[in-house]
């Protein structure tokens, strides 16, 4: 009998509450001082899922993968308490998709993995590209935005969100999904686990040689908010004039 294996693509990201700044003129994202947390796309949807498929199944693999340096096991312990067999972690700095997407493929390839899971995108660069250029160079079907996902022996029947509606498609095994909300719900780590993590294997592998195929010009923030202006609530046609002469909105 076939025993499945999955594989799930985990990254770092900013907490969304770190102060974000820019370095090397507003090429480089200043990283001092800020909290990293588990990328919420990969930790509350596709890994959970793939926590329940084990669930159902015992006999099944699941091993996490991130690309990063040293500063990323922490993160990855976190990931390991929610559950999964052991991790690996591609020793690389993160530059754009493709090289991310290249290094995983290459621990993807001879994993014989049956089920690659990613989020839908990192909350820090949204570009929700990694899963299509893994499963690209897998030569996987990929499903993005997938937001319920059902096995049944080598058949996988997902429902993704399209434009105004819901699509189902049954794609065979072996297949890249990104996930998205409605995949699953979100765990918090109990103490069992979070004491198991620490015995879980962590690989280390070092990178192949991948180049990137772009490259950051320049980051720029969103403009400051103005502040508020009040009418008071006998003037109606004051704020229609600003309305029609400064909002422009009437």
């Amino acid at each position: 009998m076939h025993t499945m294996k999955i594989l799930v693509c985990i990254s770092k990201t900013p907490d969304t509450t770190a102060k974000i700044a820019f370095t090397d003129n507003n090429r480089k994202f200043v990283t001092d001082g800020v909290q990293w947390i588990l990328n919420p796309y990969d930790e509350w949807y596709a890994l959970v899922r793939a926590i329940e498929i084990k669930e159902k199944d015992p006999s099944a693999v699941l091993h996490l993968v991130m690309v990063g340096g040293p500063d990323c096991d922490a993160v990855i312990r976190k990931a390991l308490a929610l559950g999964g067999d052991e991790a690996i972690r591609i020793n690389a700095e993160p530059v754009d998709s493709f090289q991310v997407a290249s290094q995983i493929a290459s621990i993807a390839k001879p994993g014989a993995y049956d089920l690659i899971l990613t989020g839908k995108e990192t909350i820090d660069y949204n570009g929700a590209s990694v899963g299509g250029m893994v499963a690209a160079i897998l030569e996987f079907p990929f499903v993005s935005l997938a937001a319920k996902l059902e096995l049944a022996g080598d058949m996988v029947t997902l429902v993704r969100e399209i434009e105004g509606g819901e699509e189902t498609v049954e794609v065979k095994l072996p297949l890249v999904v990104g996930c998205q909300k409605g995949m699953a719900e979100q765990r918090i780590p109990n103490m069992k686990g979070i004491m198991g993590a620490r015995s879980k294997p962590l690989k280390v592998v070092e990178p192949i040689a991948a180049e990137s195929q772009t490259e950051i010009l320049s980051f720029e923030l969103p403009a400051a908010k103005k502040g508020v202006r009040l009418i008071p609530a006998d003037s109606a046609e004051e704020l229609i004039k600003l309305l029609h002469d400064e909002a422009k909105v009437i």
